[in-house]
């Protein structure tokens, strides 16, 4: 007999509506639950399957989605978000809520930005109304912030608040739209659950994947230009967090169960200080110190908006007991920001791109590895490690320790090892020469390279190590981390290896001559009198011609350095070899250039155009002046030469006319005057007749 067939039940995901999904929280629950995989229903004899059959029918099912994530925008970007399946931009309200009612599960977070508050009073509204038109169930989830409750008075100084206090809750005055909207979807949930149920999740200041609320003190204590983090106000706030992923799976279990309970806090079980949380942060990532600030001062910070400052200063103890009862939540950070301060920091590295760059800049002496190492650095805004540079940090340090150390028992114990410490390198120098053996000189770079700053940003490693053995005590990793733990060669620090070797080099002929023609000033300083630098050049040739060289350490480890012949210090050579490098090592990783950068640069280039356009101007002048001047001396030269030609001609025209005077005053002018005086004397009718018969009367020629 042919045996019954059984057909399986294929769940459809579940259509889900987050506004703003370009924002931090949203982002974060639009990937969680896109990330989600479709759970397999009950049996039909209501037993529960077992952890192995579920994992079994997951597999058979092969990683179904449970939810399809669609989202507003709040602006047209290149951003990839390859979880969501539709993205809107600036719908109208009658295209907007087409959306809304085609989604299964409508989510709105307000608890960043306030303006989506309008938004988000209007879509539970409308849906309100359309839920005769509703072709199934619909939940709506509105996320908010615990800063309606920042006003509540709790029952006893040492009691936490819990959510079915929720009634008695008194918001923060900047955030009474933010009640009244809660309570308004509150409200419109009751009228048909099963139709359309609606939720209120007060959230938690929201920490985690690259910080939003947090990170001024993330970024203020990686930068490093502090020597001591912010706290405002005394720092004595409880106050409530949770990791935003948490808050996803949060929502995600409010979505997947459906509770009867319509008010839900999510907060974490820490219960931390913001000055705990500060410290934890600048502790980790900064100088480890804390300065405690009036409150005022936060507004006077330009990284923090004044709904931020306000959630920074909140007040609360909160436990999330409905979280806790209805849920089997695989948190994340379950207890806090503090205690999982170092994965929370990775987190905030890797979601920013902050890694570090790491390169190690080796070469004979006079290569150019200095000149190019601070290109680089000023480029990648990376730090500069010299042993020149490090022992002189060091000693100072230890030797204002020593000096400086307050009566205190721990005080005390610092400044007799720091004081231990600097004799061992001062009897060290003092039995080699000046020199530090390399026991203390690799331990110096190493707690260099430990540092925050190094660590945060990245370092160019300067000629060192210099040695085989010097590289496999530098990057030996102490605490057994290692890529993995078969071969002696795998263990090295992860945190402080060079991405990058580079390895620059050029013929002794080449090195001699460039220190040949080196100012005095830069041969003093670099020790580079032709004994010594000869010196220090045989002992680089000589270390590196066996096969235990540097190089060959990192060609082990399978880090290819690379090798850059120097041929020429002229400018355009140059600028192609760092070109090389930069394509090498890639695009920074860090913030990029900062507001007072930015405006520098700004101010720079607008002084440079001020500059260029009074050389142009000042040329131009000149250029006009010169012209001016050349046309005045033409045309003197001109005139003068007019006036000599003018001259010329009438010494010529003198010089024809003599003849011909000559010629009328003795032979025409002594008639013709006698004439004319003849006619004046007369007055004839016809003067020209009676002049002319007088002519011809008198004419001496006449015979």
């Amino acid at each position: 007999m042919e045996e019954p067939r059984i057909e399986k039940l294929k769940l459809s995901p579940k259509k889900v509506f987050i506004n703003n999904i370009n924002s931090y929280a949203s982002k974060y629950i639009a990937k969680f639950l896109c990330a989600c995989v479709a759970e397999a229903p009950v049996d039909t004899d209501g037993e529960i399957k077992t952890e192995e059959e579920e994992k079994r029918e997951t597999s058979n099912r092969g990683g179904e989605a449970a939810f399809h994530v669609v989202g507003t925008v709040s602006d047209k970007s290149d951003d990839n978000r390859p979880y969501v399946l539709e993205e809107y931009l600036q719908l109208n309200r009658e295209e907007l809520l087409s959306k809304l009612m085609d989604c299964d599960v409508i989510i709105y977070n307000i608890s960043q930005h306030a303006d989506q508050l309008e938004e988000a009073l209007w879509a539970v509204s409308a849906l309100h109304n359309e839920m005769g038109h509703f072709s199934g169930p619909k939940m709506f989830i509105l996320v908010s912030t615990v800063m309606t409750w920042a006003c509540s008075k709790p029952l006893s100084p040492d009691a936490a608040f819990t959510d079915e206090e929720f009634r008695k809750r008194r918001a923060h005055p900047n955030f009474i739209q933010h009640i009244d909207l809660e309570r308004r979807v509150v409200k419109m949930g009751k009228t048909n659950r099963t139709l359309f149920s609606t939720y209120v999740v007060a959230s938690g200041l929201q920490y985690g994947m690259g910080e939003q609320v947090f990170h001024f003190f993330f970024k203020t204590s990686w930068l490093g230009q502090e020597h001591e983090i912010p706290v405002f106000g005394d720092g004595n706030n409880f106050v409530p967090t949770i990791h935003v992923t948490d808050l996803a799976s949060v929502i995600q279990n409010v979505i997947e169960h459906q509770p009867k309970k319509y008010y839900l806090l999510a907060v974490d079980y820490s219960n931390n200080t913001m000055e705990e949380i500060v410290k934890a942060v600048a502790s980790v990532l900064g100088p480890g110190k804390i300065q405690k600030r009036p409150f005022e001062e936060a507004f006077l910070t330009q990284d923090l908006s004044v709904m931020e400052i306000d959630s920074l200063l909140v007040n609360l103890c909160m436990e999330a007991v409905h979280v806790k009862e209805l849920f089997s939540m695989n948190w994340l950070c379950e207890s806090g920001l503090v205690e999982n301060i170092e994965l929370i920091v990775e987190e905030y590295q890797q979601s920013r791109g902050l890694l570090p760059i790491r390169l190690c800049v080796l070469g004979p002496p006079a290569v150019g590895k200095s000149t190019v190492s601070k290109q680089i650095c000023r480029y990648y805004k990376l730090h500069h490690i010299t042993l020149k540079e490090t022992i002189s940090e060091t000693i100072a340090q230890l030797e204002d320790n020593v000096k400086n150390a307050e009566p205190d028992a721990d005080n005390d114990d610092i400044a007799a090892e720091a004081k231990e410490q600097l004799n061992s390198l001062k009897e060290s120098m003092e039995q080699h020469g000046g020199l530090l053996e390399d026991q203390l000189l690799v331990k110096m770079v190493k707690d260099k390279l430990m540092s925050n700053p190094c660590r945060n940003q990245g370092f160019v490693l300067d000629g060192f190590p210099k040695t085989y053995e010097q590289a496999k005590e530098l990057f030996y990793a102490e605490d057994h981390e290692s890529e993995d733990g078969t071969s002696q060669m795998s263990s090295y620090s992860k945190k402080i290896m060079p991405e990058f070797v580079l390895c620059l080099d050029a013929s002794d002929a080449f090195l001699k001559d460039r220190v040949m023609n080196l100012p005095e000033r830069q041969v003093q300083e670099h020790n580079y009198n032709q004994e010594h630098f000869l010196r220090r050049l045989a002992r680089y040739r000589e270390n590196n011609v066996e096969d235990d060289t540097v190089l060959n350490y990192f060609d082990e480890l399978d880090i290819a350095p690379l090798c850059l012949e120097i041929t020429s210090s002229e400018e355009p050579d140059c600028l192609l070899l760092m070109q090389k490098i930069f394509d090498t090592v890639g695009q920074p990783r860090n913030y990029g250039p900062s507001s007072q950068e930015v405006e520098e640069e700004e101010r720079r280039k607008a002084e440079e155009k001020m500059r260029r356009e009074a050389q142009q101007k000042a040329e131009e002048e000149r250029r006009e002046a010169e012209e001016a001047r050349h046309r005045a001396a033409y045309w003197e030269e001109w005139t003068r030469g007019l006036e000599e030609v003018r001259q010329q001609e009438e010494e010529l025209l003198e010089a024809h006319s003599v003849p011909m005077r000559n010629y009328l005053m003795e032979h025409v002018m002594p008639t013709l005057t006698q004439g004319l005086i003849q006619c004046c004397t007369v007055q004839p009718q016809d003067p020209v007749d009676f002049l002319a018969e007088f002519l011809i009367k008198k004419n001496p020629f006449s015979y």
